[in-house]
């Protein structure tokens, strides 16, 4: 098989994998799906490592000799899933790719991984090159539709004015220095410990409900029972 040139343009090495393992496919039967089990496992056609590289926007499979680097083969992919890579019935590890030289000639080879590990990593890194690329599709349709679209002028025109009302009012109802507003005043604390209690009113017809007014004699006799007969006597406010 012929050596392909590399493509031309900025390259960005995405996944690397040392072990990697060709296979000669046998002839297909018909479109009975691909078996990795007809290839004879134990004897490879070649063994190298693999290269995944993105060009521009384009996405390369490169098969390379481990010691020099020299390139055996290489797989142009422009869709994933698509003829560029075919994933076989019977295994997760093995893979049928479309190879193709410099002059067009295209042929389809097996592939496969050891490791699981590494099946797993060459899915990804595919997978991640063209979700990336719908993305930023995405985007630029985005951009592109709101560049195109119709402009909303909100600026004001010649002789147009606008009033803005800013409530200056307090929280809790209260106006401004100045304002007729009215103002609450506290109430006094009632019902405490400290507050000045009632008396209950007098039953009907009861003599209790009759206040005597007090006479100096009362406020004497008081002072005496108070002061035990010792101090200020009536004497004193004679």
């Amino acid at each position: 098989m012929a050596a392909a040139a590399a493509p031309s343009g900025y390259e960005s090495v995405l996944c690397v994998k040392p072990d990697v393992k060709v296979y000669r496919l046998p002839p297909r039967q018909s479109n009975r799906a691909v078996r990795a089990a007809d290839w004879q496992l134990e004897s490879p056609d070649w063994c190298g490592r693999l290269r995944i590289v993105a060009v521009d926007k384009r996405l390369w499979l490169r098969l390379e000799d481990k010691t020099s680097g020299d390139l055996f083969a290489r797989c142009p992919v422009d869709a994933f899933p698509g003829v560029a890579i075919e994933p076989v019935a019977d295994s997760s590890r093995y893979f049928v790719i479309r190879v193709q030289d410099d002059s067009g000639r295209a042929a389809f080879i097996g592939i496969g991984f050891d490791d699981r590990g590494d099946a797993f990593d060459f899915n990804v890194a595919v997978q991640d090159h063209f979700k990336g690329l719908k993305q930023e599709a995405e985007a630029e349709q985005a951009a592109k539709e709101m560049a195109e679209g119709p402009k909303l002028d909100l600026s004001l025109k010649e002789g147009q004015t606008f009033r803005i009302a800013i409530n200056t009012g307090r929280a809790g109802g209260e106006s401004g220095s100045g304002g007729g507003g009215s103002r609450s005043r506290p109430k006094p604390a009632g019902g405490g410990a400290g507050g000045i209690l009632l008396p209950p009113p007098p039953a009907p017809g009861s003599r209790h409900g009759q206040v005597k007014p007090s006479t100096n004699s009362d406020q004497v006799g008081l002072a005496k029972q108070q002061g035990g007969g010792g101090g200020l006597g009536w004497d004193t406010f004679q």
